[in-house]
């Protein structure tokens, strides 16, 4: 059995996605292969964090009695042992979802979990950073999800969704980049572009703080 490194291990609400408002664990991994411009996890990206057992971490995630489940970082699919543990997640029972950078390809996790793959935009200073392979890999029960720094970031992910057709792969999410641009400013956005997606509002910031942790 492997081990992975770890940030954090928490329960709270689902922040973002999809599953907006659930309760759900959070396994946070440390480490990241990008440098985001705005990255709010700055602490378990630049971090090596804590080693720690896959049977460890999924009997920690079990104490809590929830069974919705969230891998996050930091990027999780930089260490080789996350797709074990996505994989003896699901075969206890856990609904898995894993959030991704985009980077890499998603193909060993996909099929035991519901991707929340994040297209970086040019004002991420990471544009052009996303796999490829991924747009093949997407399935319907995925999320694609862009951070928005500016109307030009907006702009720029409406092309690439309509290109290539993604509002009809999967739901497609818009996220304001805290500080840059404001939920309004793309709520207002979206609803001009006539796109078919979702505004995605960060709901644990605006319940407890932008700088709160374990929540």
């Amino acid at each position: 059995m492997s081990s992975l490194s770890v940030s954090e291990i928490f329960a709270s609400i689902q922040g973002e996605s999809t599953q907006l408002g659930r309760p759900c664990v959070f396994i946070r991994l440390a480490g990241c292969n990008l440098d985001c411009v705005y990255c709010d996890t700055v602490y378990a990206a630049k971090s090596k964090g804590e080693p720690m057992d896959i049977d460890d971490i999924v009997a920690k995630a079990e104490s809590y009695g929830i069974k919705l489940v969230e891998i996050t970082g930091g990027e999780p699919l930089i260490q080789p042992g996350c797709a074990e543990l996505v994989k003896l997640l699901h075969e206890r029972g856990f609904e898995v979802m894993i959030e991704t950078n985009g980077t890499i390809d998603i193909g060993p996790v996909n099929e035991m979990a519901r991707c929340v793959v994040d297209i970086k935009t040019p004002g991420s200073g990471c544009g052009g950073s996303f796999n490829e392979i991924n747009f093949a890999r997407l399935k319907v029960t995925d999320e694609i999800k862009f951070v928005i720094t500016s109307r030009d970031d907006f702009d720029w992910a409406v092309d690439i969704c309509t290109k290539r057709g993604l509002c009809e792969k999967a739901p497609v999410l818009f996220s304001a980049a805290w500080g840059n641009v404001t939920m309004e400013d793309v709520a207002r956005w979206l609803m001009e572009s006539r796109l078919n997606a979702r505004l995605n509002p960060q709901l644990h910031k605006i319940i407890w703080g932008k700088d709160a942790r374990g929540v």
